[in-house]
């Protein structure tokens, strides 16, 4: 049989692939939008035939897929699904999985490492016992490596193996519609091109906040914390896409040039008070999580105030804050402008990433009657409040798989961000470290520690929500 993609999912049977990548092929399926002649992989350790794995997958796609399960459609996707048990780690098992390949003719391989980072250069390794990998296409979830060390070498590893062209580093919020449209906000509106700097521009806030806890991920979280799961990455990825500077041509590398100058003129650590610059803080209850360590000093939230040393945005902080258990599921960029004198409210332009997608827009007007007072009036659209909205907007897996498919590098990490933000956050921590700041407690339900509030009081500011 001639296979035209085929798709192996590393960690086929983990949470990552039931509740969003196989809703995510199912949704490509039915959109037209998985190679026609494709085939889907699931690679675990857990022995299933087709047929039993068919079963789980089906209950996932029911409960997760963005449009509508049917069981005859559903029939026709399972055709592509297959279930190939092997033990990762075992190296032999790879010459198993070349001779299951070599059954048919594969024109295109496309391997998504759905596991933890432990098992990405096993995987590489594996891989070259199976004849046409090192031509494939490598998808990567974050985290990449566990330390700036680990990840020098893990990347050493992959593209001495693949080659940087063909290693595809997933941040998925880069997938998110309205992270996308943040260029489109920018560059397609007149009223807020000419503004988009330090002398319109008061300050910028990030906000990525969780109702939730570290819940089953306890392991891996107390190993990574706030700054590395959510800063390093997502957040610093949306940071550069707010900041950078009008691309001449919407292609991969000027985009990734204009993130990429906004991370260097990043203010380095050394050159901040510590104290006014970066707050960490851990739930109450969390060292009684499932596999935390019962003495943990691991962060759940953070909150920064830094500079972009550039011509654009000097003088302008950037806030940032994300934590877990703080009582409302938010991700939110806000863009506050300058009031005109004082007493007036600022204009505020507010994207919504989620739950809500959408813009908020605050300005101001005349109070009705015989008055020259002014008062803000608000346009709240929310995008995803439309059930067509919902049904056109793909979900951020679907987009990022049809581009890796598509060879379309525009919206994934590369090497040299990553390495920039990793330096920048261990230059963070180790600050914060030496300067023998504490961990603050917050209470479950709090907008984290009141620091984070001090962090822009003391300049006469607060956080918009």
């Amino acid at each position: 049989m001639n296979i035209s993609t085929n798709i192996t999912i590393f960690g086929g049977t983990g949470d990552l692939t039931f509740r969003k990548l196989l809703p995510a092929l199912y949704t490509m399926f039915l959109a037209g939008k998985l190679p026609a002649g494709s085939r889907i992989v699931a690679v675990g350790r857990r022995d299933y035939s087709d047929g039993a794995y068919r079963v789980l997958a089906e209950d996932w796609v029911k409960r997760f897929s963005r449009l509508p399960y049917t069981e005859e459609r559903f029939a026709d996707f399972a055709q592509r699904l297959v279930y190939f048990r092997m033990d990762l780690s075992n190296q032999t098992d790879y010459g198993r999985l070349d001779a299951f390949f070599a059954q048919d003719t594969v024109e295109n391989h496309l391997f998504y490492l759905a596991v933890a980072p432990r098992y990405f250069a096993v995987i590489t390794e594996g891989l070259k016992r199976v004849r046409g990998a090192r031509a494939g296409k490598v998808m990567l979830e974050k985290p990449f490596g566990e330390s700036l060390d680990a990840a020098r070498t893990l990347n050493e590893e992959l593209e001495g193996y693949f080659g940087p062209e063909r290693i595809y580093r997933i941040d998925h919020y880069l997938g998110k519609e309205m992270v996308r449209n943040i260029q489109a906000i920018r560059f397609a509106n007149p009223i807020f091109t000419d503004v988009w700097n330090a002398r319109s521009i008061e300050a910028v806030q990030i906000s990525a906040l969780e109702e939730v806890g570290v819940e089953t991920r306890g392991g891996y979280y107390d190993a990574s914390g706030a700054l590395k799961d959510m800063v390093q990455n997502h957040l610093f990825q949306i940071l550069s896409i707010v900041a950078m500077e009008c691309p001449g041509e919407l292609s991969s590398a000027q985009m990734h040039t204009g993130q990429l100058d906004v991370l260097r003129a990043l203010r380095p650590p050394e050159e901040y008070d510590i104290c006014d610059t970066l707050v960490l803080g851990q739930y109450e209850g969390y060292r009684e999580e499932p596999l935390v360590a019962a003495d943990s000093a691991t962060e759940t939230f953070a909150a920064m105030r830094l500079f972009i040393d550039n011509e654009r945005w000097r003088g302008t902080p950037f806030y940032i804050r994300t934590g877990k258990k703080t009582g409302v599921r938010q991700m939110e960029v806000s863009i506050v402008f300058r009031a005109p004198r004082p007493g007036v409210e600022p204009n505020i332009l507010i994207i919504k990433i989620q739950p809500t997608e959408g813009v908020y827009l605050q300005f101001n007007i005349k109070r009705p009657g015989d008055t020259d007072d002014l008062i803000p009036a608000k346009m709240d659209f929310c995008q995803n409040c439309n059930l067509i909205h919902q049904l056109n907007t793909p979900e951020a897996y679907e987009r990022l798989i049809t581009a890796c498919i598509a060879g379309e590098r525009f919206w994934f990490s590369q090497w040299d961000q990553i390495e920039l933000s990793w330096n920048y956050i261990e230059g963070l921590k180790r600050r914060h470290r030496e300067a023998g700041l504490p961990v603050l407690p917050y209470a479950p339900g709090s907008r984290g520690p009141d620091a984070a509030q001090t962090l822009l009081g003391r300049t006469g500011r607060r956080w918009y929500e």
